[in-house]
Parts: structure tokens; C-alpha cells; sequence
């Protein structure tokens, strides 16, 4: 089960928060056990669709998008094409979405990359709930804040960007 992280660690994007006076909770887990963001939603007690996976989307120009969706649902890339306003996107290899990131599959958080030059998309599904949950900037870490801050921090785009 999730437990709260101890003090004396903190990611990248936990200082950004703390440094930002954001209110959030940290829960971990076990990254070798829980590998899919279904089966991470289920071991920090949370529904999946309150929890939200961040993707790495290779456009057909510029830099890559960061698409952060919820754990249970799939990516419409037309419809983040839409929002981005470009032709063509696809999903970026792991690869490339770590090296573009320096981030691993699974710790991947656009609170971690500010002023990276990623444009972030948020699934407008977020709205719903007072508080979500995606990873800290490393596997094993989520946090738990507004979706309202998680806004604010990343300057995202709100967007359908999940099938119905």
C-alpha cells in the first residue's frame, strides 16, 4: 500500500510545490511492483481516473507536448493535435521521451520539467475533481494536489484529449 514519503526526500517537482506555498501529498510505492498507472492509482488508493499519467507526444514540428491523461484511458491524438494546433502527433518511443525528459518511463511529471519549453495538455476530465494525482518526477512517488495549481505551475492547456 501507499505510504507518505519521508521528509528527508523530495523530488525535483515536491521542492517546486513546497517552494511555490502549493499544498499537496506525496504517496509512494513500490516502482518494481506497480508498473502500470492503473495498477499505481490501485497501490496509493486512488480511483484510476484520478490519477494521471503524463505522455510524451513527438509533434510534426517543434518540440515534443507533454499530454497528462487519466491512468485508465487511452490518447486521442487527433484531438491533442487539435488543442496543439498542428498537423500530426505521435506517441515518442521510450527512448526518446527519456532522453527528451531526462526522466524514466514512470517518474515522467511535467511539474518536474518547468521551464523545459514543454507545452503541457491536461484532459479536461481533471475539472471534476478537487485533487489528482501524478508522479513526482520519480518512479515511486506520486503527488496529490488541485488541479486549479497543477494549471497554474505548468501553464497547461485544458483539452479533451481522451476518447469518450
Amino acid at each position: 500500500m501507499a505510504k507518505k514519503k519521508s521528509s528527508s526526500h523530495k523530488t525535483l517537482a515536491m521542492r517546486l510545490l513546497e517552494g511555490k506555498k502549493v499544498r499537496y501529498e506525496a504517496r509512494t510505492y513500490d516502482p518494481d511492483r506497480y508498473v502500470s498507472a492503473t495498477e499505481v492509482a490501485e497501490a496509493i488508493g486512488m480511483p484510476a481516473q484520478q490519477v494521471f499519467k503524463t505522455l510524451v507526444v513527438q509533434t510534426d514540428k517543434g518540440r515534443p507536448l507533454l499530454a497528462v491523461i487519466p491512468a485508465d484511458r487511452e490518447l486521442d491524438l487527433k484531438a491533442l493535435a487539435g488543442a496543439a494546433g498542428v498537423k500530426k502527433v505521435r506517441m515518442a518511443t521510450q527512448a526518446d521521451a527519456e532522453r527528451w525528459t531526462g526522466l524514466q518511463k514512470g517518474g515522467i511529471s511535467a511539474l518536474a520539467l518547468l521551464n523545459k519549453g514543454f507545452r503541457v495538455f491536461l484532459d479536461d476530465s481533471a475539472e471534476q475533481f478537487d485533487i489528482i494525482a501524478m508522479s513526482a518526477g520519480e518512479r515511486g512517488v506520486q503527488v496529490l494536489l488541485a488541479p486549479d495549481d497543477f494549471l497554474r505551475l505548468t501553464r497547461a492547456r485544458l483539452a479533451p484529449l481522451v476518447p469518450d
